[in-house]
């Protein structure tokens, strides 16, 4: 009998889990959650129709059901692994094929081992014209604190281990939209500079959010002082500004497509066009004579 491989595992879920709970009832600082559910609740209210059913799917806090509550739509139901009102697992979700007109899910699924199915989960949920709308941590996310740390690392060590998640790119979350069996895919990108005096105050911020590194090839040892002083030192040389703060890169990707329902717009067939490329350049270089 063959044996079933599943995605590989790429984060510790469990232990992820329990520093998101920890963090959460310690006050995690929420600026990165702020910005992301007012950017939310900007793109609810471009959209001009209800949602009575609605699941906010693995957002770590609150501020994602209180941005769809404040666009004017149900209050949705909170679904996550470690706090809402039912605890599951993002990954495999227990709820039924159609479920829901409305998905949310707010810097949670760069966390997840099979992003692809993942999304093929939350698809499934949606009722017909349903709509995700999430976002996660992008590829170009503290990629100053990862070239400090492989530095420093592969000085004092001769080699490097994973210090920091991999995260998506924005350019590839379209098609992973597409494959997962979404209408009218778009996928978009925010990015902004945070400044700290040191890259002490980045790594104490990140330790309070829960989002240390939950890698299942991380390094098991403390991390060594003389290996956090060099970080620290490459940092300021590196990324630092002429009045000595130094800038952390934060990169949200935001993802949104439709469950399938004829009455959405469809692209144009291949070959339908009334009139030809070509067609169309002389009549274009006509009208400019």
């Amino acid at each position: 009998m063959s044996e079933t491989v599943g995605p590989p595992k790429i984060f510790d879920r469990a232990l992820l889990r329990r520093r998101l709970r920890r963090a959460m009832s310690k006050g995690a600082p929420d600026f990165l959650m702020t910005r992301a559910a007012d950017d939310l609740l900007d793109r609810l209210l471009t959209v001009k129709r209800e949602f009575p059913r609605a699941l906010d799917l693995g957002s770590p806090s609150a501020h994602f059901a209180q941005a769809v509550v404040a666009s004017g739509r149900a209050r949705p139901l909170r679904a996550s692994g470690h706090a809402g009102d039912v605890i599951a697992d993002e990954e495999a979700p227990p709820f039924a094929p159609g479920s829901f007109d409305l998905i949310v899910s707010g810097i949670s699924l760069q966390w997840v081992n099979d992003l692809p199915g993942a999304l093929a989960q939350a698809r499934r949920m949606l009722a017909p014209d349903g709509l995700f709308l999430a976002c996660l941590a992008g590829g170009a996310s503290l990629v100053e604190l990862r070239a400090a740390f492989a530095q420093a690392e592969e000085e004092i060590t001769g080699g490097a281990s994973p210090r920091v998640s991999p995260f998506v790119d924005v350019r590839d979350m379209g098609g992973l939209l597409q494959r997962a069996g979404f209408a009218l895919p778009v996928a978009d990108i925010d990015s902004f500079t945070l400044r700290y005096d040191s890259i002490f105050g980045l790594m104490k911020d990140l330790r309070a959010m829960g989002a240390a590194n939950v890698l299942v090839k991380r390094s098991r040892k403390p991390l060594r002082r003389d290996m956090v002083a060099r970080a620290a030192q490459i940092y300021a040389e590196r990324f630092s500004d002429p009045d000595g703060r130094v800038r952390a890169s934060f990169e949200i990707v935001w993802a949104s497509g439709w469950a399938p329902h004829e009455s959405q717009q469809k692209p144009a067939k291949p070959g339908s066009a009334m009139m030809s490329l070509e067609d169309a350049m002389k009549s274009s270089r006509a009208s400019d004579a």
